[in-house]
């Protein structure tokens, strides 16, 4: 007779119906609401909804800003991750808390205290104004927002691959001869690019919904600096619940293929390290 297979850990069926469960209230019912809520427009409706001039310019600038601003955090997010890895310094621990701030930090704190340091009159802004370079209430200022919440989700990534990559590679590189810049681009650079690449993923999928942080230092102008959140604020706040829901609808397919990618090369990533 042929023996039933057990697991090592017990009670899966049940811990199985609570992930179930609890994923159902607090994630899949709500969501399955925007669906409904579309399906009551038509097709014509909701295309004309999706095409409008105002709301193709706040997706224009939600996804070239969300994108500009997770190219910035995959750079700079990769150095910061690298300085606090690979170098001891004073004031070590200060700094790597502060990677996290975005995360603890209130995002309309966030976007007062930018808009407060990026404007005519900030800190920052003064300095870039005779220049003629303006950040606050201009898409660069969008730019900075979501480059500020979007960098601990690349440092946080890349770091851990920085503690667990082992030095003997590098130092066979270099032992054959081979410079600083060879060895991070040939051997250094292709073991960071997943982890790398899946923290732009998230910086990127955060920002497309980001909120707090910037509606202060973008003015919100509509057709120049006005994102897509607040655009669905606003079309809540005139009772246009359906185009509301319509926006908001075609903001979770987006941000689920984001996470779904992230996913993917997660996977990719520890299959490739499994058989490498």
């Amino acid at each position: 007779m042929r023996s039933k297979r057990q697991n090592a850990l017990p009670g899966f069926g049940l811990t199985l119906g609570y992930t179930i469960a609890y994923l159902s209230l607090i994630a899949l019912i709500p969501l399955s609401t925007l669906p409904l809520k579309v399906a009551g427009m038509g097709w014509t409706q909701f295309w004309g909804t999706i095409f409008e001039p105002r709301v193709l310019a706040a997706f224009e600038l939600s996804v070239g800003a969300s994108f500009a601003g997770a190219l910035v955090d995959a750079v700079f997010g990769l150095l910061v991750a690298w300085t606090l890895v690979r170098y001891s310094l004073p004031g070590k621990d200060i700094l790597d808390s502060i990677v996290d701030l975005p995360f603890a930090l209130p995002t309309s704190v966030a976007g007062i205290a930018l808009t407060a340091i990026y404007s005519e009159n900030g800190w920052i802004g003064r300095l870039a104004a005779p220049l003629g370079i303006r950040i606050a209430y201009t898409p660069l200022g969008v730019v900075v927002a979501l480059a500020f919440i979007g960098l601990p989700f690349v440092v946080r990534t890349v770091q851990p691959v920085l503690d667990d990559m082992e030095d003997e590679f590098e130092e066979a590189a270099a032992t054959l001869g081979a410079s600083r810049l060879q060895t991070f681009v040939r051997v250094t650079a292709p073991a960071l690019m997943p982890a790398a690449i899946t923290g732009f993923a998230l910086a990127f999928a955060r920002a497309l919904g980001e909120y707090g942080s910037v509606v202060f230092i973008s003015g919100n102008m509509p057709m120049r600096t006005e994102v897509v959140p607040l655009l669905i604020m606003t079309k809540l706040e005139e009772f246009d619940y359906q185009g509301a829901a319509a926006v908001a609808l075609v903001m979770l397919i987006a941000s689920f293929m984001m996470l779904l990618t992230v996913n993917l090369l997660q996977r990719w990533s520890s299959t490739r390290d499994a058989l490498g």
